[in-house]
Parts: structure tokens; sequence; C-alpha cells
């Protein structure tokens, strides 16, 4: 009997301990499975500072390519739904930004929106592209915006997806916690996540609890790194007086039911940049080609289509 009970200890006590590992195990087994099946294979890129982790594909020689950036405390895993759809005619990059998913962390290692461009410009160099064309969300469009106002030569068109860097007009749920002194990507526990996770989108696909428990302690474990990156790049120079400075085609695309950068964002992006097209859906939270990966990798595809 003590014998019985002394392996139920051990077999509860292994459980609880285990549980978030076995919830990372599940996810980078289905992003890895995801990865093979959309033909997007793992590439370490050496830069200048680092070794950036991307997910390639499609043609290498295809005469246009596709840079995907995601969004702060995010990885390059949440575009792959979104990039099965463009591997067989263009050349597909996938970027873990500095700090992020499998590209490590530095202190003090500059995560300021002009210096994270200026690592995609290297990253394109050792890639061997010369010119791209740049789709990014959250961060990743504010990155994406930069790049397309600071490096024109390079960017043959600009995609941006509910973008930071400019000043909304009305403030978001988020913006509202940040004035009151809480950040809502600096988890705690397990509850903080859920509440965080929940404005990230209006209508989140299913993931089991184990994963995101699994992600939840990921983001407790670099707490004091994400507050790095996010102090940096909050405080970058805002797009404003750059927007003009945007000459490339342009598409913005924008959930209406994003809670952490307003949609009142959009008439500023409207009047700053020449052009531009847009497309607000409703429904959708800060990140439509998780939602809706499908329908955003339909209109993005039609947009690259006008410039051919």
């Amino acid at each position: 009997m003590l014998l019985l009970f002394v392996a139920l200890a051990v077999f509860v006590a292994w459980s609880w301990l285990s549980y978030p590992a076995v919830g990372h195990w599940l996810y980078n087994l289905a992003m890895a499975s995801e990865a093979r099946l959309y033909k997007l294979h793992k590439i370490e890129v050496p830069i200048a500072e680092m070794s950036v982790s991307t997910w390639q594909g499609g043609p290498y020689e295809a005469s246009s390519a596709i840079l995907m950036l995601h969004g702060f405390s995010a990885d390059k895993n949440l575009w792959l739904r979104c990039a099965r759809h463009f591997v067989r005619q263009y050349r597909v990059i996938i970027p873990d930004l500095a700090g992020h998913g499998e590209t490590g962390f530095k202190a003090g290692g500059g995560y300021d929106i002009a210096v994270q461009a200026k690592r995609m410009i290297q990253l394109l160099d050792v890639c061997g592209v010369e010119k791209v064309h740049v789709i990014g969300n959250s961060m990743g469009g504010y990155i994406a915006a930069w790049l397309a106002a600071t490096y024109p030569e390079r960017i043959a068109s600009l995609a941006l997806i509910d973008p930071a860097g400019v000043t909304a007009p009305e403030p978001s749920d988020m913006e509202r916690h940040l004035a009151r002194g809480h950040n809502p990507f600096l988890i705690n526990s397990r509850e903080e996540f859920q509440r965080f996770y929940a404005m990230t989108m209006e209508s989140p696909p299913w993931v089991p609890k184990l994963v995101l428990d699994a992600v939840a302690q990921r983001y407790e474990q670099q707490r004091d790194e994400l507050e790095e990156i996010f102090r940096d790049f909050h405080s970058s120079p805002p797009m404003e007086p750059k927007l003009a400075e945007i000459k490339c085609p342009a598409l913005l695309l924008w959930g209406r039911k994003d809670r952490l950068i307003d949609v009142s964002s959009v008439p500023v992006w409207s009047k700053g940049i020449a052009n531009l097209e847009v497309d607000v859906w409703d429904h959708v939270g800060h990140m439509p080609m998780v939602e809706q990966p499908g329908n955003t990798a339909r209109l993005y595809g039609e947009f690259l289509e006008r410039q051919r």
C-alpha cells in the first residue's frame, strides 16, 4: 500500500513538473509538422551580430520574394498558415526577430525600430535578395514601414497588418493599461496570460490548454527580456514624419476589434501614405493572419498580383 502511495505521489509530481515541458514539445512538434507540410524549411542565417532563425520556402530563383515580419513577443510560426499560399510562386522568408523565438536575446543589444530594420537589410543581403515585398504585423508592421521609408530601393511593396508606429486618435485597451502603469505583455502568471491572450484576437483558433500554459510559462521566463525589447521599440521615433517618404505600392489591413492598437489609427496611415489601399475587417482582432489566414492570404495575394 505504501509503495502504491509513493508511486502515485511520484507520478503526480512528475506530471506537474513536466506539464509545461510537454506543452512546449507539442507546440514545437505541431509547428515543425505544419512547416514541413507547407514546404517551409528552418534556416539559420548569420548576420553581423547574431544568427537569425528563419522559415524559408518557395523557389530560390524566384523573381519575387516576400519578407514576413511578426509582432512584439510573437515568433515566425504565426505566419505559417498564411505563408503556405505563397511558396509555390514566391520565395518566402520569415525570420524570428532579434530576441524572439529561436533568435537569441542579448541584453543591451538594441531593439529600436531603426536597428531592427537594419538587421532585416543584413538578412536580405545574406540571403541574396535585392528587392522584396515586405508584410508586417504590429511591431513587424512598424519595421516594415520603416524599411519602405528608409530603404526604398530594397522594397517592392509594403503591406501592413494592424501596425504599430503612429499615435492612434483613440486609445486602445492596451494603451489604457499602459497609462495606468501596467504592461499587459509582461506576464507573471497563467491567469495574467489568459487575460492578455484574450486581448490579442477576437476569435482565436483553438489551441490546447496544455500548449497555452506552456506559452504562458515562456512569457514568464522572458519577462525581463520582453521588457527591454518593448522599452526600446516603444520609444522609437514615430512614423508620422516618414510616411510621405513611402512611395512603393502599399496595403493596410486592420481588424476593427483590435484591442492592442486602435482602429482609429487607419486615417493617420491613410493621410500619410499616398495611394494606400485599405481594408478594415469586422469581427477580427489584432492578428488577422492568425484569425483568418486564408482571407488574409487572398487579399494580400490579390494586392501582389496587381503589382505584377
